[in-house]
């Protein structure tokens, strides 16, 4: 790990809090300044938040967390895409070290990675309370099967909800209060699959087995129950066509949708009113 950049950041960063803000030494140290890796703490920092008062000790979930990210480095790689996806697209977020200690869009990621992992090695009941502890916790609710690619920022993240055949791809832009849903209580393969570079806004709530392409932009309170095209920017109850998404949506987080932006001609009700003039 000595060649882990931003780890040594984090703890560069750890050292600087503790030195100016006595009050969190003994967390810093605790949680980062004692331990050998992102990894380690990682581990600790989410063992601590989740265990209060709860069935399973902190130290059997220490252990859970830092068995499952040393066993799949693809688990590493993925939560540094997302801690780099929060420092550059968050501009409430100045460092590395905020993420790993304070933020709990990424810390229910780290979560669902883990969950994730076990469930793929065929561990149900586990992954099931861990998915439990992180929605009473972080009032965060991923279903353990659902699938996440690397480079995510779940921002705020209050109210997220992802079903279990949900589908995330990468450097997707999540704000609060979004749910990837059902659309009834059929079962199989029921949930969104979205594509890369996406950008959901605040309260949307995409519903079903339906693509969202790549780069889309999904405008805030939308309603999104028809697949959306590649570089396309929809928004409304139910979720119409408004014109196109900037490129990389996700990465400029521009959730503002002008009225040079939106090509009426796109949109069906726009047309049906002019047809019957």
């Amino acid at each position: 790990m000595s060649k882990d950049t931003i780890w040594t950041q984090i703890v560069a960063e750890a050292k600087a809090v503790s030195k100016r803000e006595k009050a969190l030494a003994a967390l810093l140290d605790e949680v980062i300044l004692s331990k050998k890796s992102l990894e380690e703490a990682l581990s600790a920092r989410l063992a601590r938040k989740l265990s209060h008062q709860h069935a399973v000790t902190r130290e059997y979930l220490e252990k859970v967390f830092l068995d499952a990210l040393c066993k799949n480095p693809q688990l590493g790689k993925a939560i540094r895409a997302d801690i780099r996806a929060v420092r550059t697209r968050d501009p409430a977020t100045c460092d590395y070290l905020t993420p790993v200690l304070y933020l709990k869009g990424f810390q229910s990621l780290v979560v669902h990675r883990v969950s994730h992992y076990l469930w793929t090695k065929g561990r149900r009941d586990l992954p099931l309370y861990l998915q439990s502890l992180m929605s009473e916790v972080f009032g965060v609710d991923i279903h353990p099967a659902a699938k996440f690619g690397q480079g995510i920022l779940l921002d705020h993240a209050t109210g997220f909800v992802a079903g279990e055949t949900s589908v995330v791809g990468d450097n997707v832009s999540i704000l609060h209060e979004v749910t990837l849903g059902g659309t009834g209580k059929a079962g199989g393969d029921r949930h969104p699959k979205i594509g890369n570079c996406v950008l959901i806004g605040a309260g949307a709530k995409i519903l079903g087995n339906i693509k969202v392409g790549d780069c889309a932009k999904i405008g805030a309170n939308s309603v999104v129950v028809d697949p959306v095209a590649p570089n396309t920017t929809v928004a409304g109850i139910p979720a119409r066509v408004v014109g196109k998404a900037p490129a990389r949506p996700s990465a400029c987080m521009d959730q503002y949708i002008s009225e040079a932006d939106i090509n009426w001609h796109a949109i069906p009700f726009v047309k049906k009113a002019k047809e019957r003039r």
